[in-house]
């Protein structure tokens, strides 16, 4: 079939959608937040793809895979194998990292234990573990036509007399050796000083190196390493000297040459096994084991392979120095004057007779040193405190805070009292590895130079580079063997470099990155499988990346399509938009008011729709208008001084204070790094008393100027489905309290907590107040059905009964928000917070939905609407990183309007962004760059937006300024 044809597609929101999109093309989704793309391509295209995939397989494979629910819809037809590549699946074990999600790194391993020269771990040489037939084929290579010298290097830097040895040799009928080299005969009296160290090779053979005496050679070699463990040396003459006489001896195996006092030029120390045959060092078997980091092979003894441990910190055990102990200035997360912490300090206070009001930071250096680390001798503390009400007393010997936790936290088998005192804890390079995961030997292993690590550790642009010179210095066995395995590892680092990844590093950990960044690694790794004829789902690939990079991601894509594959790509760039074969327009609005398709066809068809929200964007009818006027900053402002986490330049920032300030520039160039690990945690731990740890900078200057810092992200708002919007924003307490408040209420002596359904009480107990119930199939997925008691109301019939105009708890929940402020309008306590949602968007959903079914972009409008309907201070700092991830045209204009309100209160509002539409709306612009990685980290521009869009040195000026002309 040339076509995918979906006919009554009724999942979630969608409206009984019937759609025919052709196959092998770029096939592009858009519409408004919530209007239901990702319930068709995801959970109803992708779902039944995957599904009928499964169902292929045999019985007993299943088993193991799991279940898949059949969506709602009436038929597909034309589905391939379906592969989704979206934002959730980046792994969270610390372990996996670039290089493992990729297999660039598996690849590496492989190479290295093919090709990799070991060098000693003590000097520095290169070792090679050569055969007898290597070495002499080495010799003769080597020192052609020159006079050598064959010697079995016996003892090497040893202390002793060694007459016994010698000796030996001697009767073995061997005449001669070099004994710290000098050349001796072996049958005069030779004395040692046993005190001190000696060098001595053993005489084999001195003879011309051809190919005409490689027997010779040979018997001399196999002698040498027999004699030394494996090892042989061999020195050659200057090509000036005299030519060597031989003569044999009537002893066996002895070859005397007739000069004595050789002077070799140049030596080379030969080894049949992998051992430093100079430090007499062994290494172990070169296999791909050495180098992984999960393997106990390879895996650095001390972390583990995770490069990094965690240690008590001192600065998070005292985080403010102006605080007594009474205050709670050190564990402040802990103290409490009844538990034991507390009681610990108390006793400490007496001790060293600290008054109550005497601050950390007046304390003798001696004394807090004492109560972090102990005492010399471990200190003598009568400790009182309470349990249950009751005092208790018990004596002990004080180690130091550190040393105590550091042994509750390995001793201790509670995961509550290991997460407290995970929060004094931070993470740090390892001292042994100092970051590289690998073992000592797994490191000395080289290829040109560079180790496993090094590789790892540099910018993928760099790795790239690096192996597209490597073949040239590689000899021809090496060719042979690495040829194909280059091929993979190039090929994997282009395509990452193709979809604009080329800052980050191989030892990147991938719970670090970005939802983007994680999808286009993903992606990379899909044009490296090169399969053909599947159906790939993306979820807004272009997510994090600059303008700039746009141009390549979409090379990758139409890559994918033209090898024969069919992709559906919910995005909303323009540009993306524009390119694809084929556009889906849903709409026209979010939740119920969406799930139907508004247009389907080629871009150029799509752009003439007359009710196209998306079209009129595209044809230019409706834009985000660009301000009239600028705000000017106030005087005041942050000033960060000395960045240098990271790849940061030890940049000076400022901030202006009072406006909507945009931090840009190309991916990896500093922005999250400025923001989130140093000015954030600064800002928290200065203005909340928060544990955090701020990343390398000197000072912030202008903290005075500001009351709090809150940053609105894309997380859930809840983890469970029992969280919602209605207890989310706070609105839910009030509506109980109504409840509770009605005549039925009072008469029945109801309180608020009977309408919750989170406790004992008013719910239905025999769903626990989820209102479905989980009936477990043993060979089909697991079915959840409305609860047949309460159906799928929560509430008990009793709680039921309580009503509000006609309307009964479980009937608010269901309502909609534009429904519940017509409902609640009399209210201004419910009213102002349900109109605030409605402003920002969201009057489609449902006050009781459950927070695991709203988007990224849902969830963050639903936290700004609960800031607005907090009084302002106007000296909040609020920050958002790329807020319009998942938003629509008409979905950033609403959300550029709510942060226009936070701003107008007399706010700061900081937004990290790559979107064109909130840039040209800033009142600054901070552009980072020049690149990303290694070349980032700098200011490249700041101003306004028509200040930036001058400067050429600025990608994000470039992008800008065609914006400002229109």
């Amino acid at each position: 079939m040339e076509k995918i044809i979906v006919r009554g597609a009724k999942e979630h929101n969608l409206k009984n959608v019937n759609l025919e999109i052709p196959r092998d093309k770029l096939i592009v989704f858009t519409g408004i937040s919530g209007s239901g793309k990702s319930t068709l391509a995801f959970d109803t295209i992708f779902a039944e793809g995957q599904r009928r995939y499964l169902e292929s397989l045999s019985s007993y494979a299943r088993q193991f895979l799991g279940q898949m629910k059949k969506p709602d819809v009436e038929s597909i037809d034309g589905l391939s194998p379906a592969i989704s590549i979206d934002q959730k699946t980046a792994s969270h074990n610390p372990r996996s990292t670039v290089g493992t999600v990729t297999e660039i790194y598996d690849y590496l391993r492989l190479l290295y234990s093919k090709i990799g020269l070991p060098h000693c771990l003590d000097c520095g040489r290169a070792i090679q573990q050569l055969t007898i037939d290597q070495i002499v084929e080495s010799i003769i290579d080597e020192f052609n036509g020159q006079e050598v010298m064959i010697f079995s290097p016996v003892v090497r830097g040893r202390k002793g007399e060694y007459h016994t040895l010698l000796n030996d040799f001697y009767l073995k009928g061997y005449a001669k050796a070099r004994v710290n080299g000098a050349l001796v005969a072996l049958g005069e009296r030779i004395v040692l000083d046993r005190y001190k160290t000696h060098t001595i090779d053993i005489l084999m053979d001195a003879v011309i190196a051809t190919v005409e005496n490689m027997g010779r050679l040979f018997e001399a070699v196999e002698f040498a390493t027999g004699n030394a463990e494996g090892n042989v040396l061999v020195a050659s003459k200057s090509s000036g000297s005299s030519k060597l006489s031989l003569s044999r001896t009537k002893k066996k195996n002895s070859l005397e040459p007739s000069a004595y006092n050789l002077e070799p030029q140049t030596e080379r120390l030969y080894n049949l096994k992998l051992a430093c045959p100079y430090c007499n060092l062994s290494f172990p078997e070169i296999a791909p084991r050495l180098f992984s980091f999960n393997s106990p092979y390879g895996a650095c003894p001390t972390c583990t392979g995770l490069g990094i441990k965690k240690e008590i910190d001192p600065e998070l055990i005292i985080p403010d120095k102006t605080k007594t102990i009474e205050e709670g200035g050190i564990l402040p997360d802990s103290y409490s004057q009844f538990n034991y912490y507390g009681s610990i300090l108390r006793s400490l206070a007496d001790h060293y007779h600290l008054p109550s009001n005497r601050r950390i930071k007046d304390l003798p250096k001696e004394t807090l040193n004492a109560i972090l680390y102990g005492a010399e001798d471990p200190i003598p503390l009568r400790v009182k405190y309470y349990m249950n009400g009751r005092p208790r007393v018990f004596k002990t010997r004080f180690p130091g805070l550190i040393p105590l936790l550091e042994e509750r936290y390995q001793k201790t088998e509670s995961d509550t009292v290991r997460s407290d005192i995970e929060a004094y804890m931070s993470s740090s390079d390892c001292p042994t590895c100092h970051g590289a995961r690998l073992k000592p030997e797994a490191l000395a292993v080289k290829v040109s130079t560079q180790s496993i690590v090094d590789i790892a550790q540099q910018s993928i642009a760099s790795a790239y580079q690096f192996f597209q010179t490597l073949p040239a210095i590689l000899n021809a066995r090496q060719t042979l063997i690495a040829d194909r395995i280059l091929k993979e590892i190039t090929n994997r680092l282009k395509f990452l470099v193709n979809v604009g990844l080329e800052y980050l590093t191989l030892s990147r950990t991938a719970n670090t990155l970005a939802g983007g960044e994680a999808q286009r690694i993903r992606l990379a790794s899909q044009v490296g499988s090169a399969l053909t004829g599947v159906l790939y789902v993306l979820d807004e690939p272009s997510i994090g990346l600059h303008s700039r990079d746009n141009a390549k991601l979409l090379e990758t894509l139409k890559h994918l399509r033209d090898i024969g594959n069919t992709l559906i790509v919910i995005e909303h760039d323009e540009e993306t938009m524009r390119e694809a074969d084929w556009l889906v327009d849903i709409g026209p609005r979010a939740g119920k008011h969406g799930g139907t398709i508004i247009a389907s066809g080629p871009p150029e068809q799509v752009i003439k729709h007359p009710t196209s929200l998306t079209a009129q964007y595209l044809r230019g009818e409706r834009s985000i208008p660009v301000p009239e006027q600028r705000r000017r900053p106030r005087k005041n402002s942050l000033i960060i001084r000395g960045a240098r986490e990271h790849n940061l330049k030890n940049i000076a920032v400022e901030i202006p204070l009072g406006v909507l300030v945009c931090i840009t520039g190309v991916s990896g160039s500093g922005k999250s790094t400025l923001i989130e690990d140093i000015l954030y945690p600064a800002l928290a731990k200065k203005l909340h008393h928060a544990n955090t740890r701020a990343g390398l900078h000197t000072t912030i200057e202008g903290i005075e100027h500001i009351d709090k810092v809150i940053v609105i992200d894309q997380s859930p708002i809840g983890r469970t489905p029992r969280s919602n919007p209605a207890t989310y924003t706070g609105m839910f307490t009030p509506i109980r309290e109504l409840f509770a408040a009605t005549k039925g209420g009072r008469i029945r002596g109801y309180g608020p907590g009977r309408f919750s359904f989170n406790v004992r009480g008013g719910r239905c107990e025999a769903c626990q107040g989820d209102g479905v119930q989980k009936i477990e199939m043993q060979f089909l997925p697991d079915v959840y059905i409305p609860c047949d008691v309460c159906a799928g109301k929560r509430y008990t019939s009793e709680t039921l009964a309580i009503t509000y105009n006609d309307k009964n708890i479980a009937d608010v929940l269901a309502m909609t928000v534009e429904e519940g402020y017509l409902f609640f309008k009399d209210i201004p306590q419910i009213a102002d917070k349900l109109n605030i949602l409605n402003d920002v968007g969201l009057g489609y959903i449902e006050l009781g939905q459950s927070a695991t079914t709203l988007s990224g972009g849902e969830a963050q409008r639903i936290k700004l609407a609960t800031e607005l309907a907090r009084r302002a201070t106007g000296r909040t700092f609020y920050i958002l990183d790329e807020p319009t991830t998942g938003l629509h045209f008409e979905d950033i204009h609403k959300l550029l309007s709510v942060l226009e309100r936070l701003v107008d209160a007399g706010n700061t509002v900081l937004v990290i962004e790559h979107q064109l539409d909130v840039v040209k709306t800033a009142d600054w612009i901070i552009d980072l760059g020049p690149e990303g990685g290694d070349k980032g980290g700098s200011i490249v521009a700041q101003g306004t937006p028509e200040q930036v869009a001058k400067m050429k040195q600025s990608y994000t000026g470039q992008f800008l300024k065609p914006l400002l002309k229109q």
